[in-house]
């Protein structure tokens, strides 16, 4: 549906003037151009197009305003008309002529003459053709253009049969729809003018002003922003947006695929709270396949471990991102039996992968139990997970001592957004069924099927296999079919959210052999899912997905079966699949639930055959308009192209259409048997026959006529379509479910655009141009139009059949989400200032990946368009069309970006064979339209193709309603051109040859013609300024659409070899500059610009290259125009054929100028850059590590320095060996470069060496591809450091360090004090080092190093708090504003997890920044430690490589690594020239070379050291490594380092550190070397071996020359004071004092001045400090060393020559191997100290060795338990009793367990012990660590150390006699913060273990002894704590020299024995008197039941000899009475 205004003319106007006119419809406004000088009358003769998604209402009104134009001034308005649309609704078409009324709504003389259209969707309003708005050639004025500028450009109406009376007749101007679509006319305003459009594709060069000005005239009406003009104006040419084409894909290579290195570290720290009873547990590492295991700790459920894991692949991305993470705790575990699960954890790699930095550090994983979901948590993992790709670099926080508490809740291992409860739910997979299967069994299994079973079954026996978070499950299999039914339903039991991103789904065909993937497809759980507040759980469906993969020939062995499994980009249809995707959230406290989470598979109920949508006809066309650029290789055979949707077009088993019984049921496969075969084969064989069925419909036509390829040039062969383009066309029958592709699109397009402004941004940021915030505004102003656009658009069909769950759900989230995007970017916009550009395009870049993220729609509905090269019947190359790129709309939002329009596609190889220079070569590039779309809207279908031409139609059999598409389109219309193509330079070019250079030249494609660049020799930096002429270039189509959308040119850029073939560098893209012949060859467009197009090789930069191109019509002979306006006039249709009309109106071209080159021509003045005279200063120092060439050494280099055809040469070097530096330092030479800095050429460095008889070997070259570093720029005069004439105080800081808290870490000054009283009820918990550390004495040099980190640390705190600060209070703003704007729709998008974890991480924010606070306090109270500097990275990266002065720049040879990043470029380094470049224009001011002192041989370089060989001491400090990757195979390493300096090595193999990754080395190493000979220092960590050599694990280089001569003074690190004695005794053999007037000598200042009261005065600059030092003897002394030190740590104020001089430091630097490049193995902190030989020598190095543990004993005396759990029955009594005992360890249970003896049958559960238990221990003060040494197993070489937290572990235990001992409850104290224990046992409860945080802790090194009770817990069945029994217990802590003099026995021993425990009797005498023990025990609490008992036991005596003397008294009393 449209709305069309033409606005024609408004007359009887008022004076004279400017005049434009403004039409609003909808509230969307449009204005004219501006028509200048007008009098009474204003032809503006506008048309104006309103695309509308809804019914034009009867009372909408068309508003249209005339305004006099200024433009200074706003415009005024004339008057304005408004128009009720009832009339048009009606009858569709008005024209209207009426007055305008005034502000006063008066009416005035001045008319408007209007013309308005309607059009409706069916077509049912306003039938009228475009012809209607044609002017017939006999106009007023008599001007006949053939150009159609006049009117707006865009897509042409044409309806499908032959040329329609309103098509466009042969090039004459014809009104067209506009076409760029609502966007350019609604967020830009722009005025649809000639002169606009012209100036369209002006290139990046255009001026600032002009742009200005142009705004200005845009801009200056309605008061709009200049800033919303699009820079398209100013954009390089590449990047229009056409109307009839659109923009090609410039990277070639497919990315997915490609094998790539990851290492994937986890270090498993320890774990808490492990459910279960005295365990034994083990943790398992598993990642896909791998498993590593931790050791095994005994009895306890806190195990400490701090062990570390590397697991290293080499796979492709996807594959990684998939795979499962797995942690599980494993409780004893052993060789013999594998142990019982406690829980598990797991996520996926790609959920690490994408958090900040890819890794979550020091985070507990929540374990939970996979076989009883019901059971809640059982435990936590504390650990460190990272992945690193190949040049990722990860920060690894400093590894300091961890020593404050964790807060477990606050700190679990989930990512952002997850909430902290996560939830048991079902995952529900719907299998329904799939369509469309290939074959998957060769023909001759088919024949041997029928032979034996005598039918023809279907080849493939299919079913679907489901994988989710490391589970699988499978449906059944279906047996034999094309169309399988399956209604299953795979179900997945996981925590949600979950933390596994994909669900892979895939059908396989079941095989006796083995089973093959037929497709896959993966479910992103984000894209079916929304986490917001009003968002929804993940579903989908059900819905049909399309699955890709090999081709659908079935081979054996299938070379592209990767492709089915999901790797890479899939080159054809494979099947369809019906699947639906629903999550329950389970109830686990429900009794009927399952608690497994074994995958279930269960039957489904069938759905509907509508609930997927109602299915319709489609209608794919497609032209071919170009194939050029086929490769030669397959030049020779015929070629067809074949274009496939779904299985429709397919020639192997593709269908036509279904029957017409199978109307409803989409038909798929070759399912229909034979008949069906012989019926598509019959198609192919007369493509062009109509079937004649009753309703007309057409046979597909699926693939063009096969066509010999014409050789083009040597590399390249094209197709001959020149004025006949072959046609195809499919029906293809689909549900419709546009709207999502619809939806989709709108939000596509808004990102293409919004892509398109932020390349602009970023080029005006690059090219330092003015006003990029102008520009940016544009962009945002641009995003909030579309946002509001997609809002108002989308929400439409919302009844259609076959919406989703997730279709309704989407909608509403896409909505809302656009909404506030919308929002956000108007209120950015208001922010973007000139200095906030860079950071809010950071911002803005969020949106788009925002919006690209929504644009995926994850339910698809219409396949995939797939074109094919067929050549022989084989398949060559393909190009794979997304359906809805060129899906048709009538709303021009929702059409895709191709439909309509020509696309240069280029063809490429399938599957791996796409990967590297194979696939870079172009194998066809492809002019292509494409038109996809309902078949009942079809009448558009040609309307985007270039005008001029006539259908070819099949011919006919029969009579058909419907019009039928044609075969081929036959242009009767051509234009003529001349290309040129000016090759000014290239640069940065990939070295192909092994010399390290190229031989380039550039080869250009247009059309079907192709030239060649001459050939530069032994460059990566070619100048060819080459002028390349194309003659007589024919483009078919109209001329004013090829001004407006020219094809774009390739240009292809070699290396030529002498032998071979040339091989491929790289290729770009450009758009050249239009010029018809009526238009004058002038500025602003024309001559073009240079401009520089990115080369690209693959998917990597290959280089730039700087030219331009024009295309300029040749004229026309005026007879052909005459006859042509005859032939228009009668309506007839003529044969125009455009002869050549002479080249006289052409602009000139210079004849080749320079003899030498022959014929070529070079680039035209007007072209070429203005040169003005530079003379560059090439500073020559010397070469180093120069490689052999040829095997031979180099002994006699020579650099030679070449730009722009001009050098100089360096000195030659005349021993190499000897002395590498060169006789003469400065040389200099001058040449012509261009004014624009930007476009100057390349400075090219070459090393050779001179060998014998005058020959020359190429060593090595380097290109400085930037020159503007090296321009010199004159000091700054005016500056502050020079103005001031007095002196200037430089304010100081007594105490810098704390200064530099103060600065980071701002508290309030109430919270403080609150902190104060806290601290004191804490009792000063863990205060322990202060009380130690007062004492001088004791502060060694780690004291200082532990000092250093913990402020790194606490300014990294600060820092990331403040960042979180700044964040938080940027979305508080934008939630303000957005308040403001609609109060309603706050939440932007928060969920409550998000809003939970953030204000979880701002509390801890808070807490780290108060602790950073109290830490600040501590310092200042406490006596004060001197730091020095722990740098995070190596000292380079924070000296910008010491390179102030001295360059170095790295030699290459050999060919470049094809590899995506240049990681291999490190192999390529053939040596390294050391030096430094200057250039500046000539002349130069006098001022510079007046100076005093000023040497001219020296030039710049004015006050450089000499570069003779000069002796050094290096010392080399190594403190310790972190992190190293394990080298043996027990997953650990035994590190020793090695410095190798030239040729000494030092090897320190002896004192290798066993079983460590993180060894503490604490070494110096001194060495003596000679600069310049040896200068790159090595320092490697190599892993110990007892057999076969050492391996390295890593190593890292320094640079020490660089060092030793910066100015930063990078020989000594400077100290924080000054100090004689003691630990941080001054380390320079030159004193402060000394160095400071060193200094001031160098830099010739005036200074230093000492004088009175503690000041000197250096320049004009004044210090303050102290003036008196402490010798040894504590006496003090007056001295200005204190001064000195004060003004070096300022040295970077002092004017002129000030830098920052490097403090005293360590520096981290990573280690690296040469086999896994890219990859850190670990870091080092060491640094270096040098000091030249013919100085006074320093002092002995300090001692940086290890602290060596201190030797404690920790006695503890188990005095008594009470209220200890009753576990056992009495034997006789049945009473509930203990036989107690106590255990406790130290080091771990093995080590040095003990045990009380056992207090037997306690009734009460009191026990008496007095048992002494110790344990000595050795102990790391500074870490608060115990170091244990012991051998890991029996087969072990030596001892391991280990280092575990100082825990005393105490059991209590019921003994039994004979089953294994009950453990009852335990207590583990950490010995530096445990509870004080209770003074009595009522007093004793389980919040000392419970609420441990809020209690006051104490610390057993501190306190020394301590008495009291502890409760024993353990958990019961329903995992809660649970209280078990009180321990009596007293610890004392000695030292080992005070435990020596006053030993003590263990248990009751001597010496000191304890005395025995008074124990009740009944405790022992069970075995003495057990009668009475009966009689205590029984007969107190039994006497009624012993009664009974024994009343009973007599009853049954009696009774008993009763029955055994009856008888014989019987016997007796019968025989006595008869007898």
């Amino acid at each position: 549906m449209a709305l069309l205004v033409h606005l024609k003319t408004v007359r009887d106007l008022r004076g004279k003037g400017d005049r434009i006119a403004k039409v609003t419809f909808r509230g969307l406004s449009f204005y004219t151009r501006v028509l200048e000088n007008c009098e009474d009358e204003a032809r503006f003769d506008e048309m104006f197009r309103w695309p509308i998604a809804s019914r034009v209402d009867e009372n909408e009104i068309l508003e249209l305003q005339v305004f006099n134009y200024s433009k200074i001034f706003t415009n005024r308005v004339i008057g304005t008309f408004r128009m009720v649309l009832q009339k048009v609704a009606e009858e569709g078409q008005l024209e209207v002529t009426d007055t305008l009324i005034d502000d006063n709504n008066t009416a005035i003389r001045t008319s408007v003459t209007v013309d308005i259209k309607y059009t409706t969707m069916d077509g049912t309003v306003g039938v009228w053709s475009d012809g209607e708005f044609l002017d017939v050639p006999g106009d007023p004025e008599g001007t006949f253009q053939f150009e159609t500028d006049s009117l707006l450009s865009g897509h042409s109406h044409g309806s499908g049969s032959g040329v329609s009376p309103g098509r466009s007749i042969h090039g004459i101007p014809t009104f067209r729809k506009a076409g760029k679509g609502v966007f350019s006319a609604m967020k830009l305003h722009k005025t649809k003018s000639s002169r606009d459009d012209h100036k369209k594709d002006e290139p990046a060069t255009l001026d600032m002003e002009d742009l200005d000005r142009k705004a200005l005239r845009l801009g200056g009406f309605g008061g709009l922003d200049p800033d919303c003009i699009s820079l398209a104006s100013v954009t390089a040419v590449t990047t229009n947006v056409s109307n009839k084409r659109s923009k090609p894909d410039i990277k070639m290579e497919p990315s997915s695929g490609r094998h790539v290195d990851y290492q994937i570290s986890i270090t498993v720290v320890e774990a808490r709270q492990l459910v279960g009873l005295n365990m034994d547990p083990v943790v398992c590492v598993e990642i896909g396949e791998d498993k590593k295991y931790t050791s095994m700790k005994e009895s306890t459920n806190c195990p400490y471990y701090n062990e570390y894991f590397v697991f290293d692949f080499h796979v492709p991305p996807d594959v990684m991102f998939d795979k499962i993470l797995k942690l599980s705790v494993i409780h004893s575990k052993n060789l013999l039996r594998s142990g019982t699960l406690v829980g598990t954890f797991k996520l996926d790699v790609g959920t690490v992968y994408s958090q900040p930095e890819h890794q979550f550090y020091h985070k507990w994983a929540m374990l939970s139990d996979p076989d009883d979901i019901t059971a809640g948590c059982k435990g936590y993992i504390k650990c460190d997970i990272a992945v690193v790709g190949k040049g990722d670099n990860i920060k690894t926080p400093h590894k300091a001592n961890e020593t404050d508490e964790d807060d477990i809740e606050g700190n679990l291992l989930l990512p952002e957004g997850v909430p902290l409860e996560r939830q048991w739910a079902r995952f529900y997979v719907k299998i329904y069924r799939a369509e469309g299967l290939p074959k998957m069994n060769t023909s001759i299994m088919a024949n041997v099927k029928k032979a034996f079973i005598g039918e023809n079954r279907d080849l493939v026996d299919p079913y679907v296999q489901v994988v989710f978070a490391g589970q699988r499950g499978k449906t059944s299999v279906q047996k034999s079919s094309y169309e399988p039914i399956w209604n299953e339903q795979v179900v997945f039991t996981e925590m949600f959210p979950p933390l596994c991103k994909r669900i892979k789904v895939q059908i396989r065909d079941s095989d006796k052999v083995n089973d093959v993937a037929i497709g896959t497809h993966f479910i992103d759980l984000r894209k079916i899912a929304n986490d917001g507040d009003k968002g929804f759980l993940p579903t989908m469906g059900p819905a049909w997905v399309n699955m890709y993969g090999s081709t659908r020939h079935y081979t054996l062995i299938d070379e592209h079966q990767d492709l089915n499994e999901g790797l890479g980009e899939g080159v054809s249809f494979r099947a369809r699949l019906l699947i639906s995707v629903a999550v329950e959230i389970l109830d686990t406290t429900s009794t009927e639930i399952v608690s497994s989470t074994e995958v279930q598979v269960e039957p489904v109920s069938n759905i509907s055959e509508s609930a997927t949508g109602k299915i319709e006809e489609f209608f794919l066309f497609g032209s071919f308009l170009e194939a050029t650029m086929i490769d030669r290789k397959i030049g020779d055979k015929p070629i067809s192209f074949e274009v496939t949707i779904g299985n429709y077009g397919n020639q192997i088993d593709g269908v036509s259409k279904p029957t017409a019984a199978k109307k409803k049921k989409k038909k798929e496969g070759g399912g229909g048997g034979e008949s069906d075969e012989e019926e598509s084969e019959l198609i192919q064989q007369n493509s062009s026959e109509d079937e004649a069925d009753d309703d007309g419909d057409l046979v597909s036509v699926s693939s063009t006529p096969p066509m010999k390829p014409v050789i083009t040039d040597r590399n390249y062969f094209h197709l001959p379509y020149f004025e006949k383009k072959p046609c195809i066309y499919i029906k293809s029958w689909w549900q419709d479910q546009r709207r999502r592709l619809y939806n989709s699109n709108i939000m596509d397009k808004i990102a293409d655009k919004m892509e398109e402004g932020l390349n602009d941004v970023q080029e005006v940021i690059k090219t330092e141009k003015a006003y990029p915030e102008r520009r940016l505004r544009g962009v945002l102003e641009e995003l909030s139009t579309g946002c509001n656009r997609f809002v108002t658009l989308a929400n439409k069909d919302q009844n259609q059949a076959g919406r989703t769950k997730l279709d309704k759900e989407r909608l509403k989230s896409c909505m809302r989400e656009m909404e506030s995007m919308g929002q956000q970017a108007k209120l950015i916009r208001s922010q973007v200032k000139r200095n906030t550009v860079r950071d809010k395009l950071k911002m803005v870049q969020n949106f788009l990946h925002r919006l690209r993220f929504l644009a995926d729609e994850p339910q698809h509905s219409i396949p995939d368009v797939f074109v094919w090269m067929m050549s022989n019947n084989k398949r060559i190359a393909y190009a794979r069309i997304p359906s809805k790129d060129i899906l048709y709309s009538i709303v021009d939002e929702e059409t895709g970006r191709d439909c309509g329009k020509v696309k240069a596609v280029f063809l490429r190889l399938p599957g791996k064979k796409g990967f590297g220079p194979a696939g870079w070569t172009v194998q066809a590039k492809m002019e292509i339209y494409l038109w996809l779309g309902l078949n009942k809207q079809r009448k558009d279908f040609l309307s985007g193709l270039p005008n001029g031409f006539e259908e070819n139609k099949a011919p006919r059999t029969s009579p058909c309603l419907q019009s039928v598409p044609p075969v081929s389109l036959v242009y009767n219309m051509k234009q003529v051109f001349q290309l040129r193509a000016h090759m000014y330079q290239a640069r940065s070019l990939f070295a192909a040859d092994s010399s390290g250079l190229s031989d380039p030249f550039a080869r250009v494609f247009f059309s079907t013609h192709s030239q060649v660049t001459e050939v530069l020799s032994e460059t990566l930096c070619p100048t060819w300024d080459q002028l390349l002429v194309f003659e007589d270039v024919e483009l078919f189509g109209e001329a004013g659409e090829l001004r407006d959308d020219p094809p774009i040119i390739v240009v292809e850029v070699y290396d030529q070899d002498t032998v071979g073939k040339a091989e491929f560098i790289g290729r770009t893209f450009a758009k050249p500059i239009t010029k018809m012949c009526d238009e004058h060859y002038g500025p602003p467009r024309f001559p073009p610009q240079l401009e520089y197009y990115q080369i690209y090789r693959g998917n990597s930069t290959a280089g730039d290259l700087l030219a331009a191109f024009e295309l300029l019509q040749i004229p026309y002979d005026d007879e052909e125009i005459r006859r042509a306006l005859i032939a228009v006039h009668d309506f007839a249709v003529p044969q125009i054929k455009i002869g050549q009309g002479g080249r006289a109106e052409l602009p000139p071209i210079d004849g080749p100028t320079d003899s030498e080159r022959g014929p070529i021509l070079p680039v035209p003045m007007g072209i070429r850059p203005i040169l003005s005279r530079y003379r560059i200063e090439v500073l020559f120092w010397g070469l180093r590590d120069l490689k052999r060439v040829n095997l031979a050494l180099v002994d006699r280099p020579r650099v030679d320095i070449e730009c722009a055809g001009r050098g100089v040469q360096s000195a030659l070097i005349q021993n190499y060996k000897k002395n590498p530096n060169f006789s003469t330092l400065v040389k200099w030479f001058e040449v012509d470069l261009p004014e624009n800095e930007l476009l100057h050429p390349p400075l090219n460095v070459r090393v050779v060496d001179c060998r014998a008889f005058g020959r020359y070997t190429l060593v090595g070259s380097h290109a400085v591809t930037s020159l503007r570093r090296f321009i010199y720029s004159p000091p700054d005069k005016t500056h502050n450091n020079w103005t001031s004439a007095g002196d200037v105080t430089v304010n100081m800081d007594a105490d810098p360090s704390v200064r530099k808290m103060d600065t980071v870490v701002k508290l309030d000054t109430n919270e403080e004090k609150e902190e104060k009283k806290k601290k004191k009820k804490k009792k000063k918990k863990g205060e322990v080092e202060e009380d130690d550390e007062t004492d001088e004495s004791m502060l060694d040099w780690w004291s200082k190093y532990f000092a250093s980190i913990e402020t790194l640390m606490e300014i990294l705190r600060a820092q990331e708090a403040a960042l979180a600060e700044a964040e938080e209070r940027e979305d508080q703003e934008i939630a303000a504003e957005g308040a403001d704007i609609k109060p309603d729709d706050l939440p932007v998008k928060g969920s409550k997890g998000k809003e939970k974890s953030r204000d979880k991480s701002r509390n801890k924010e808070k807490k780290k920044s108060h602790h950073a606070g109290e830490e600040t306090e501590k310092h200042s109270s406490k006596p004060k430690v001197d730091e020095l500097l722990v740098y995070n990275k190596e000292l380079e990266a924070e000296y910008d490589n010491f390179e102030d002065w001295l360059h170095t720049f790295n030699l290459y040879r050999g060919k470049a690594g094809d590899d995506d990043e240049a990681a291999l470029d490190d192999d390529r380094i053939v040596g390294r020239f050391k030096g430094s470049m200057c250039m500046y224009k000539l002349p130069l001011s006098e001022e510079i070379t007046r100076e005093v002192g000023f040497d001219p041989n020296m030039g710049m370089f004015q006050s450089i050291p000499h570069n003779d060989p000069i002796n050094v001491l290096v010392r080399v400090f190594v403190v310790r490594a972190t992190d190293l990757h394990p080298a043996d195979v027990n997953g650990k390493a035994d590190p020793y380092v090695v410095i190798k300096l030239g040729k000494s090595e030092l090897k320190d193999k002896e004192n290798y550190i066993s079983k460590q990754l993180n060894p503490v080395f604490g070494k110096a190493f001194d060495m003596e070397a000679t600069f310049p000979m040896e200068s790159m220092l090595t320092v490697s960590v190599y892993d110990w071996d007892l057999v076969g050599t050492d391996d390295l694990i890593g190593e890292t280089k320094i640079d020490l020359e660089n060092r030793f001569y910066s100015k930063h003074r990078a020989t000594c690190g400077i100290a924080n004071s000054y100090s004689v004695h003691g630990y941080n005794v001054w380390r320079d053999p030159m004193k402060p004092s000394q160095i400071l007037a060193k200094l001031c000598k160098e830099g010739k200042l005036d200074g230093p001045h000492y004088g009175p009261g503690g000041r000197v005065k250096v320049a004009n600059r004044v210090f303050m400090g102290a003036t008196e030092i402490e010798d040894e003897n504590g006496l003090k002394k007056q001295t200005d060393e204190h001064l000195a030190l004060t003004v070096l740590k300022h040295w970077e104020e002092i004017p002129r020559v000030g830098c920052k001089l490097i403090p005293e430091h360590v520096e981290t630097r990573p280690l690296l191997n040469p086999d896994h490049p890219g990859i850190e193995q670990g870091r080092i902190e060491m640094w270096v100290d040098m000091f030249p030989m013919d100085m006074p020598a320093p002092g002995p190095a300090i001692d940086i060795s290890p602290r060596k543990p201190k030797n404690f004993e920790l006695r503890v005396i188990i005095w008594n338990t009470d209220d200890v759990v009753l576990e056992d029955d009495a034997f006789m009594t049945g009473e509930k009793m203990s036989d107690i005992y106590v255990r406790g360890w130290l080091k771990g249970q093995q080590e040095d367990k003990q045990d009380t003896d056992v207090h037997y049958h306690s009734l009460t559960g009191e026990g008496n012990f007095n048992w002494r238990f110790v344990y000595p221990f050795d102990y790391l003060m500074a870490e608060e660590k115990i170091v244990i040494s012991k051998k890991e197993s029996m087969f072990s070489w030596d001892e391991t150390e280990y280092k575990i937290p100082a825990r005393l572990t105490l059991q209590v235990w019921d003994a039994d006699h004979f089953s294994a001992d009950d453990f009852l409850g335990a207590i583990e104290l950490d010995l530096n913060r445990f509870p004080r224990g209770a003074k009595t046992a009522k007093q004793c409860s389980i919040n000392m273990v419970q609420n441990q945080a809020e209690l006051p802790c104490i610390s057993i090194f501190k306190q020394k002894r301590v008495k009291g009770w502890w409760p024993f817990v353990a958990r019961d069945e329903n995992d809660e704590m649970e209280l078990t029994g009180k321990v009596e217990a007293e610890l004392h802590l000695m030292s080992a020299e005070e435990a020596e003099k006053s030993p003590v026995g263990l248990g009751r021993n001597e010496p000191d024995p304890l005395e025995k425990p008074n124990r009740p009797n009944t405790s022992l005498s069970w075995m003495l008197n057990p009668v009475r023990v009966v009689c205590i025990l029984v007969w107190r609490q039994y006497k009624l039941h012993c009664a009974l008992l024994l009343g009973a036991v007599l009853g049954l005596l009696f009774l008993g000899l009763l029955f055994f003397s009856l008888p014989s008294a019987l016997s007796y009393k019968i025989f006595n009475v008869a007898g």
